[in-house]
């Protein structure tokens, strides 16, 4: 059968694996309205580019921006240029100046598109003479490049602000500053360790409650400023309970790619999250039509839509979990949104041909793939490298 192959389980062996499911959900729908909701989306690389993948980025832009047309075409908006997209692994704060003005430029070509983009520091390299200073000129020089081609910011988190500061009061210095320069509200980003080991002990602490409390001060104090905050922490209790003391105004996006079914869902409190997640670029079509639900008030039609991605997303996001990328480039390719599985950097390595099979069958479990014949043969093709006949 041609939907058929010896797939690799987790235990090494091979076994014969069928895949059973077509995607039901539409390619593309109208506006969300209940929810804001991002897919932080990905590149793609030009693969017969003449470079230095390690060293330089050469961009596939008619792939990388289809892409972004299609989320938009979903009715979800893109959260462009962050970690998803490897800022910060292979991929420049130059490259990105470049995709985001294609990008904004782009989402003023489709009525009701909406993105905005990564403002951080990744252009200076942390380092014993950084100071404080050349943090907040680092942000500006971001900032101001985003605002002057009309597009809006997310706040991304500084490696080199965490390599210099002294405390939270540094923190509370810089956000602070920053905050008052800003045209329109920004997205604030606390990206968690386990997506980057180079921010450990963000915000001034590694004592994850301290450091919550130094967030919190600076969202209530420059409230009107921050449209919201985006937690990436894989902590739904610590997201729900920090929820609860934002401002009213302020919103809480989920960056739970573990239980971002729940914390979107309405709570016993009538308070939810909106979202902001990398899965949302691999499920967009599913992610979409339970958004869609959860508009009509159907809840359990969200749940019956989410529920069963979550094993795939717990998958996609295991430790490492900066590794994430490559499951979403690889689902990507496998449904067709682009020729290749190569990704900026080399980074298609980062996972095993072991991990890349059982991707596969839960996303046949999670009813995204859309052709199943397409993924199946180009599954095949993967495993053929692999050594797997």
């Amino acid at each position: 059968m041609a939907r058929s192959l010896m797939l690799p389980r987790l235990d090494g062996t091979l076994a014969p694996y069928t895949v059973k499911n077509r995607s039901p959900y539409p390619q593309s729908a109208g506006p969300i309205q209940s929810r804001v909701a991002f897919a932080a989306v990905h590149v793609v690389p030009r693969a017969l580019a003449n470079n230095d993948p390690w060293v330089d980025v050469d961009l596939d832009w008619d792939a990388t921006l289809a892409y972004r047309r299609y989320v938009w075409g979903l009715g979800l908006a893109a959260a462009e240029a962050m970690d998803t997209s490897q800022r910060g692994m292979g991929f420049s704060w130059d490259a990105a100046k470049e995709l985001i003005r294609r990008s904004v430029a782009e989402a003023k070509t489709m009525p009701g598109a909406v993105v905005f983009s990564g403002a951080g520091t990744d252009h200076l390299e942390p380092g014993p003479r950084v100071t404080l200073a050349d943090v907040d000129a680092a942000y500006e020089e971001q900032i101001a490049y985003i605002e002057s081609i009309g597009g809006r910011v997310i706040l991304m988190a500084s490696r080199a602000l965490a390599a210099c500061a002294r405390g939270p009061e540094d923190y509370a210095k810089v956000y602070g500053r920053i905050l008052t320069q800003t045209r329109e509200p920004v997205i604030i980003h606390w990206l968690g360790d386990m997506f980057d080991p180079a921010l450990a002990g963000y915000w001034g602490s590694r004592d994850m409650d301290r450091a919550t409390d130094t967030l919190l001060a600076i969202v209530k104090e420059h409230a009107a400023r921050i449209d919201g905050v985006k937690i990436s922490l894989l902590d739904q209790a610590r997201e729900i309970a920090m929820r609860r003391q934002f401002p009213k105004g302020v919103r809480m996006y989920t960056g739970d790619d573990f239980d971002y079914p729940t914390t979107i869902r309405t709570d016993a409190a009538s308070r939810y999250s909106d979202a902001l997640l990398g899965i949302f670029d691999a499920i967009a079509p599913a992610a979409s039509a339970a958004l869609h639900a959860l508009d009509a008030g159907d809840v359990a039609g969200f749940d019956r839509i989410l529920g069963p991605t979550l094993p795939l997303s717990r998958h996609v996001f295991r430790a490492p979990t900066r590794f994430y990328k490559t499951g979403v480039v690889f689902l990507a390719w496998l449904n067709g949104h682009q020729p290749h599985f190569r990704m900026v950097g080399g980074m298609e390595s980062a996972r095993s041909v072991v991990h890349f099979a059982e991707l596969f069958r839960l996303a046949d479990e999670a009813g995204v793939l859309r052709d199943p014949d397409l993924a199946t043969e180009r599954m095949r093709r993967l495993l053929a490298v692999a050594g797997v006949e």
